[in-house]
């Protein structure tokens, strides 16, 4: 079984517990999705209703638990009802705990009722859509964050070189610095997701035509390249784990996915998260003013590559991007900086270009 097929069953399993406290409609809409959705999709529109069945509880239906809503209670929910959950979720607790929903967040909780409400609306088990008389919330658009071409040469050479960490990740850096100068090359050097990199094995990588396949964001493969650069850092690093694995101490600990392209500490697969605590540690040395995580590095390679080839649909089509307009809104301000660059390319008066005629009082163009 490999790490999406793992990561796969244990969201189901999870899916499966978040039901047992969610109406019986959100079982039918989970059923009913299944066919056309990733387990972890399902996951995330599950929570967002499970928020949104404890708020119609609390405030709308009360005396009742979520468990016991109906699609009788659906159908009762008006507009308002919906925009006072916005509200809500600026501030609310769930399970003891206190939670507060910022724009994006909001405008995902909203997105999975949409879902919902539209599906239940398809079926005819609703005699209306409530969500369609519902605007989304205002959302502002943040500056998109990149590491520039020094600071990318920067982030690289304290990954190899450690020079600037203190204390233990010194001392740490030691044990991990090939592969994370390997995994850092190969985010800045095609782009690729967290879930992405962390869900490779060796088997992935192909340095016959320096190429690796990728299980990409709804479970489809895709066949990528890599530069001779980032193909020279795996090669380091696959042959640095290759000792380790004879010794069985990698890191001090024995390998226990060999399957696996990268290993943490621990021997196992690496972690998302523990991605992302790598990645900082270098970032903050590279770019202390700049919050970089490794979906920045896709941005950084995804701007490098659009100013390289002015193609948006190229970029799209590398990043795995299934609507091109997600790429366009990333990189707008790259398509400005292109708009700017071209200004003076075309010339009104060129005299060096101008045709010579035998009779300009003659010629065609002046009639």
């Amino acid at each position: 079984m490999n790490y999406f097929d793992q990561r796969n069953e244990k969201t189901l399993s999870q899916i499966d517990d978040i039901l047992d406290v969610l109406p019986d409609f959100a079982r039918q809409f989970n059923v009913g999705i299944s066919m056309r959705t990733m387990p972890l999709t399902r996951l995330g529109y599950l929570r967002d209703i499970r928020v949104f069945c404890d708020y119609l509880t609390r405030r709308v239906f009360r005396g009742k638990q979520p468990v016991e809503l109906t699609l009788d209670d659906l159908a009762d929910v008006t507009p308002t009802d919906v925009e006072a959950f916005i509200d809500y979720l600026s501030s609310y607790t769930l399970d003891g705990k206190k939670h507060a929903c910022k724009e994006h967040a909001k405008e995902r909780k909203v997105s999975s009722l949409r879902a919902m409400f539209k599906y239940f609306y398809k079926k005819e088990k609703l005699a209306n859509d409530v969500m369609t008389k519902v605007d989304s919330p205002k959302i502002h658009e943040k500056p998109i964050i990149r590491l520039d071409v020094n600071e990318v040469a920067d982030i690289l050479d304290e990954a190899e070189n450690g020079d600037k960490l203190q204390g233990r990740q010194k001392s740490f850096h030691e044990k991990t610095a090939v592969r994370d100068e390997a995994m850092l090359s190969l985010f800045l050097g095609t782009g690729i997701r967290i879930s992405e990199c962390v869900g490779l094995d060796r088997n992935d990588i192909d340095f016959s035509d320096n190429s690796f396949v990728v299980t990409r964001k709804g479970g489809s493969t895709s066949i990528l390249y890599f530069s001779d650069e980032v193909a020279d850092s795996l090669r380091r690093y696959l042959d640095w784990l290759d000792e380790q694995i004879l010794e069985q101490t990698p890191f001090g600990k024995r390998v226990t996915d060999r399957n696996a392209l990268f290993i943490s500490s621990k021997g196992t697969r690496m972690t998302p998260r523990a991605v992302e605590m790598m990645v900082k540690k270098y970032a903050k040395i590279a770019a202390p003013f700049k919050k970089i995580t490794p979906h920045k590095l896709r941005s950084t390679y995804g701007t490098t590559l659009y100013r390289e080839t002015h193609d948006i649909f190229v970029v799209a089509d590398v990043l795995g991007h299934k609507d091109v307009n997600t790429t366009r809104k990333h990189y707008a301000a790259m398509s400005d900086e292109i708009r700017r660059d071209v200004v003076n390319k075309v010339k009104l008066r060129d005299r060096e270009n101008e045709p010579i005629t035998d009779d300009p009082e003659n010629d065609d163009d002046d009639r």
